[in-house]
């Protein structure tokens, strides 16, 4: 049995994500820390929301990395195996290198609010959008974006699984790429409801922001390897984890080739270790043969621990 494990980002939070985990209380104790860091009562933002406040990026992306952390810390003291391997989805990338212990805690979150408001700010609000083609291969998906570009920026962003890729880039030219999608076959376009053209290269500004950033952000050696967004392959030294991190912010998220390399490098299981089953069930549609658990609540904890052990 090898273990690889995977970390959930922006788009998996929900008011009441963390009500479930009542028998660890290191998950609400990791709540605290991390608002106690970055001075926001996040247990409560969690807990209560209110769902519009929950969803401002600025808001989601630290309380995601700290609720991920906090599903992790509760993994292992349920006696959790520790992973061979790790990723993360976008911002799960930044859980992935806390629970590889790369990055401390006290330094990611400050690091996760910076990103936040570096990809919110880089594009203005109504500019750029996104959306989910469904039912579409990556050809048909690049050429549409080609085709409905004319002169401005769209592009495939997720490739999230088989059939499934979001795009991203300017409002207008999106429009007119799900368009083309469907008329090359895509079964379905769908905008979604975010506030940036996220892993665009209209986030450039972004990627130079966070590079900048990340000078001075220590990081240490990894105890566990971390296959990154940008080409689903490890970066080994400090100054190359800082690249990948920078570079992702307006780079496509490679999903479906990092679920692949896990089962190149010979993972059986995969635990997805955070609030919500959105990359359960992407992983499960990449890999069919490798056994796929998340971490939903204390009781899938229980359940997959023990089917480890």
């Amino acid at each position: 049995m090898k273990l690889g494990m995977v970390f959930p980002g922006q788009g998996s939070q929900s008011v009441g994500m963390l009500a479930g985990y009542d028998a660890y209380p290191v998950v609400r104790e990791t709540l605290a820390e991390a608002g106690a860091i970055l001075g926001q009562d996040l247990w409560a933002l969690a807990a209560d929301g209110p769902a519009e406040e929950l969803n401002r990026t600025v808001n989601t992306q630290p309380l995601m990395l700290a609720a991920d952390i906090a599903v992790y810390r509760a993994w292992r003291a349920a006696g959790g195996t520790k992973p061979a391997i790790v990723a993360g989805h976008s911002l799960g990338e930044y859980a992935a290198l806390v629970a590889a212990e790369a990055l401390e805690l006290n330094a990611a979150l400050p690091l996760v609010r910076f990103r936040a408001q570096a990809m919110q700010e880089a594009v203005p609000a109504g500019v750029g959008a996104m959306a989910a083609i469904m039912g579409a291969d990556d050809e048909s998906i690049i050429a549409a974006c080609a085709e409905a570009a004319q002169g401005q920026v769209v592009e495939p962003v997720n490739f999230n699984a088989p059939g499934q890729t979001v795009i991203a880039g300017h409002r207008e030219a999106v429009e007119r790429a799900i368009a083309a999608a469907k008329a090359k076959g895509a079964k379905r376009g769908v905008l979604l409801p975010v506030s940036a053209p996220f892993h665009s290269s209209l986030l450039k500004a972004a990627a130079e922001r966070l590079a900048a950033y990340l000078v001075n952000v220590p990081i240490s050696t990894l105890r566990i390897r971390v296959l990154h967004n940008v080409d689903a392959r490890p970066a080994e030294t400090p100054e190359a984890i800082r690249s990948a991190l920078a570079k992702q912010a307006a780079s496509p998220v490679r999903w479906v080739q990092t679920v692949q390399a896990f089962v190149t490098e010979g993972v059986t299981h995969i635990v997805e270790c955070g609030p919500g089953q959105v990359l359960t069930g992407l992983c499960k549609r990449i890999a069919a043969d490798v056994t796929v658990m998340p971490l939903a609540d204390g009781g899938a904890i229980d359940a997959a621990s023990g089917a480890l052990k």
